[in-house]
């Protein structure tokens, strides 16, 4: 991420930082995963570093060379950490990096060092033009309420690290989606068909339904990865139609088309 190379690349600040490698690897890395096929693809992007936790596994390898502040704050102290490389194994995040040239390791310190000096914000926050992140100052209690209200997430929450960075929309990245176009002949023409009634079931139980779009596509979302064979149930008064697939990632199954039948498809 550019705000965070262009703030520790080269920079040293004493007591929070040794200065980046322009060689490692960013310590706000923003991760890509794209989904489906066809016209129906899905791009999320997830910004992944420390996550300043609570029961930090660094912390318990590290020894005095990691310390947490009373604000939560993890720091890897650049002096002591020299050398000991079993820290950057340590984080189940992959949020620590490797500084070859001074056998260091390095995180992102949540620009300690600027809040310290009276900023609000860290230089992500500060930098970003659409608002992606949010930096608030809450107890416990109240992150915990404000994580209900606003369905925020973290990640690998079986890791039972207690992190301190939350997430918005999280099922985009953790979840699958089942998708396709329903189209009919019409005439001499195939043309999509609206409103169709789309009906998805799992081990014979109807598990979701919706209708499809002015385009004739439908999507089922927040369906779990490798959950294995799925079948879709089509009703319209032009037609029905089922498919068959398996669930590993996200799949698009393609155009279906309605054919007429005397025998209703059931999709209760």
């Amino acid at each position: 991420m550019i705000a965070a190379r262009d703030e520790h690349v080269g920079n040293e600040f004493p007591g929070y930082s040794a200065p980046a490698s322009a060689d490692a690897e960013s310590s706000i890395r923003i991760m890509r995963r794209v989904q489906g096929d066809s016209h129906m693809v899905e791009t999320t992007y997830l910004p992944v570093m420390c996550n300043h936790c609570d029961e930090a596994p660094c912390m318990r390898v590290g020894g005095d060379a990691i310390r947490k502040r009373a604000d939560g704050i993890v720091i890897i102290d650049p002096d002591k950490a020299r050398g000991r490389k079993d820290i950057v194994k340590a984080c189940p995040y992959k949020a620590i990096v490797w500084n070859e040239e001074l056998q260091l390791p390095q995180t992102w310190i949540f620009d300690a060092h600027l809040l310290d000096q009276g900023w609000q914000h860290p230089r992500c926050e500060q930098s970003c033009p659409t608002g992606v992140f949010e930096t608030v100052r809450l107890d416990d209690a109240a992150m915990a309420e404000k994580a209900r209200r606003e369905g925020l997430k973290v990640l690998e929450p079986k890791l039972k690290t207690s992190p301190r960075v939350w997430y918005s929309g999280l099922d985009r990245w953790e979840t699958c989606f089942i998708g396709g176009s329903v189209s009919a002949q019409v005439g001499q023409v195939v043309e999509c068909v609206t409103d169709a009634a789309v009906a998805l079931y799992w081990c014979g139980r109807k598990v979701a339904e919706t209708v499809t779009d002015a385009f004739g596509d439908f999507r089922f979302s927040r369906l779990i990865k490798d959950s294995g064979h799925y079948r879709i149930e089509i009703r319209h008064a032009l037609g029905n139609a089922s498919r068959e697939c398996v669930l590993g990632e996200s799949v698009y199954v393609g155009e279906i088309g309605l054919v007429q039948s005397t025998n209703a498809v059931e999709v209760d």
